[in-house]
């Protein structure tokens, strides 16, 4: 599975994927929703669970960039 082809599936056929192939990597808890990270080869994919309508509204994939950032636990400080 490629990012592309991952990218052109709907929503229920992009979850599938997610639950079949997808490694769980890290999740993320807010106030009004809950973000679950996966890896599928060699791209990242983000499951977002909305709490109050209870049910995933959003999957996002990505290779890297802003949204990886949020799932660190380091902070600049842990190194100096």
């Amino acid at each position: 599975m490629t990012l592309y082809n991952f990218n052109i599936l709907d929503l229920n056929n992009k979850m599938e994927v997610v639950n079949q192939q997808g490694s769980f990597l890290d999740n993320l808890i807010e106030d009004k929703f809950n973000f679950n990270l996966y890896a599928i080869g060699k791209f990242f994919i983000e499951v977002e669970y909305n709490k109050e309508l209870n049910k995933i509204t959003n999957i996002r994939s990505f290779k890297s960039g802003n949204l990886l950032d949020k799932y660190s636990n380091f902070s600049i400080t842990d190194f100096l």
